[in-house]
């Protein structure tokens, strides 16, 4: 039995802060508010009021990773399953990453949907929780406004689901259409309507299983989607999580739930830090930063961290072992989604029905893209072009080209993009999802799996002094040794530049022996700051002063085709692979420091304590 509580409530509290808001300052999609007193005492009311609540619980079962099976007589068995950060990837894709094995396909809903039976056939109890970007990722869920995904997501029977970034994409209004009437569980405390202060999700739900009241909070996203113009207009993210005490109070004293989960947007490096800060948590399901536990962070509050990855391409099964609605025992099962996994028929014939109208034979039609207008007229399994070596930015922080830092896909991309809009230098954000493409062909699905927002690409004009601010800046957002300053994402992605990296500089310092190339001459020369560069990057019709990141732009222009019509981003990368192949030439970003090594015993892609000095 679902029971919801305290949906759409004002809180007087958080409306003072709402109000507060329109007066802060606002950097890269993070609000710094005024009421950080109030919080703070808050804070300290709450954690005195949770303490004793939860120490029974806090030191029970603080190996996240038994494999030891034996059972009591008196045990109940919690079954969790965690999927998220499905990104649109509808069908397996390959793993070029160390972690795999000969670069075979991983993932797929049709798999996912295969395990998921299997767990529940050997306890149909189990609670399946889906956390992070779901809709956003592909060309069938761009073109369907996130439909495509929800139709074979709402198949697997989700009790819970905290919205990812990317779920904005299509607007405020189809956010709420999707998730405002329960949908998957929807919750988040996080989230508010900018006019009333009201919540749009509840901010936790109970569910009642085998006796055990569970209960679950929501946090999505920390900062919106400041990269989609006016997507989130009328919403309002907090990114302190200050929600999260109050909650884990009303739950464990008012509630009286036995089980504390959070499902949280919020990323594993800011997942396990509050965890620390917060005790009362039993598990913790990130998502956002795409990061993988083959072993489950334990906290020293007792809280089990996981995260499972990317594109479906890994699932968690966490169970909860009680005597006396106590945890006595935790076990974590890491899941690789690959061909050893039998694919749910049901699930299999419900992607090949969607995918019908995207790819070659009679079922094809053309699609509309809901962001630009532009027209889909080409099936996405079409050969495009070629790639002469594998595509993709994921790669650990010990590899020589660090995910966090670089990746053959985004310089394959900028490179593009500067040769379609003939400009000294190309940019696109470091945006965490993507695809990964052996060489050889590159279809059209690949390209939107890298493009899925519906961009144009365009070339201006902008000062020196500009460029460099917007390095340091995605420096310090991705390396920061506080990851509550981050703003989302990896270092941009760039073509035209070269430069070295000093992690031990202060900011504003650490992009060192900047190099561009003049389009006009195709020479070398140094950052002039006083100079103007021309730069080709994502434009939207919403913001048609800016290009990519580069805001107050002059001289644009769209990159349209030969007939005036409109180009999606997809079209100017399928134009330039007409005349050449993806062999991008990497180590454009130089580091002078290895990024330090992991700290909770897993592999990282982005350094989850930061990499930066101060």
């Amino acid at each position: 039995m679902l029971t919801h509580r305290a949906s759409t409530e004002t809180n007087p509290c958080r409306f003072f802060s709402t109000i507060a808001f329109k007066l802060s300052l606002s950097h890269e999609g993070r609000l710094v508010t005024s009421v950080a007193l109030v919080r703070s005492l808050m804070y300290l009311v709450v954690l005195a009021a949770i303490t004793f609540a939860v120490s029974a619980n806090a030191n029970q079962g603080a190996t996240g990773n038994d494999d030891d099976d034996d059972d009591q007589d008196k045990e109940i068995s919690l079954t969790l399953i965690q999927i998220g950060d499905l990104h649109g990837h509808m069908v397996p894709r390959p793993n070029l990453r160390i972690d795999s094995v000969d670069g075979v396909k991983e993932g797929g809903l049709a798999r996912i949907a295969g395990k998921i039976k299997q767990i529940r056939a050997s306890d149909p109890d189990a609670l399946l929780f889906n956390v992070g970007d779901t809709i956003q990722g592909g060309a069938e869920a761009l073109h369907t406004s996130g439909q495509a995904m929800v139709d074979v997501v709402d198949t697997f029977g989700v009790d819970g689901f905290a919205p990812g970034n990317w779920e904005y994409l299509y607007g405020a209004e189809r956010f709420v259409e999707l998730f405002g009437s329960g949908r998957w569980g929807s919750v988040a405390a996080n989230l508010y309507y900018e006019d009333t202060g009201e919540r749009v999700l509840p901010p936790y739900l109970i569910k009642e299983v085998k006796g055990i009241k569970v209960g679950y909070m929501g946090l999505t996203t920390d900062r919106g989607l400041p990269a989609i113009p006016n997507a989130t207009e009328g919403l309002v993210f907090t990114g302190d999580a200050a929600e999260i005490p109050v909650l884990i109070d009303k739950l464990r004293n008012e509630e009286r739930v036995d089980v504390v989960i959070l499902l949280s947007e919020f990323g594993l490096a800011k997942n396990v830090l509050l965890a620390e800060r917060y005790p009362g948590m039993d598990v913790i399901l990130s998502s956002d930063m795409h990061e993988i536990t083959p072993r489950a962070v334990v906290t020293s509050t007792g809280t089990l961290v996981s995260e499972v990855g990317q594109d479906g391409t890994r699932m968690g099964k966490v169970v909860l072992r009680l005597v006396d609605k106590q945890i006595v025992k935790r076990k974590y099962k890491f899941i690789n989604i690959d061909a050893t996994i039998e694919s749910d028929p049901e699930t299999a014939k419900l992607v090949r029905k969607i995918r019908k109208a995207f790819v070659t034979g009679s079922g094809f039609q053309s699609h509309i893209n809901p962001i630009s207008g532009a027209i889909l007229n080409t099936p996405i399994n079409t050969v495009v072009g070629i790639a002469e070596v594998g595509l993709h930015r994921s790669n650990f922080t010990d590899h020589p080209l660090p995910g966090v830092i670089e990746g053959t896909s985004h310089d394959f991309l900028t490179d593009a993009f500067r040769d379609q809009g003939m400009s000294d230098f190309a940019s696109i954000r470091g945006f965490r999802y993507g695809t990964h493409v052996r060489p050889g062909p590159i279809r059209l699905e690949d390209l939107y799996h890298y493009l899925p927002t519906g961009a144009q690409i365009a070339r201006g004009t902008i000062p020196g002094l500009q460029l460099k601010t917007v390095m340091e800046n995605t420096i310090n957002g991705s390396l920061n040794k506080d990851p509550f300053k981050w703003g989302g994402g990896w270092v941009f992605g760039f073509s035209g530049i070269t430069f070295d990296l000093d992690l031990t500089a202060p900011r504003g310092y650490r992009a060192q022996n900047i190099m561009i190339k003049r389009h006009d001459t195709g020479l070398w020369e140094p950052l002039d700051v006083e100079a103007f560069y021309t730069v080709a990057g994502f434009f939207f019709d919403d913001d048609p002063n800016r290009v990519g990141a580069f805001r107050n732009a002059k001289d644009i222009t769209v990159l349209n085709a030969e007939d005036g019509g409109l180009l999606d981003g997809t079209e100017v990368v399928v134009d330039h692979l007409e005349t050449h192949t993806a062999n991008p030439q990497t180590g454009r970003i130089r580091l002078l420091q290895p990024l330090p090594p992991p700290v909770y015993g897993n592999p990282e892609i982005q350094p989850l304590l930061g990499a930066t000095a101060d």
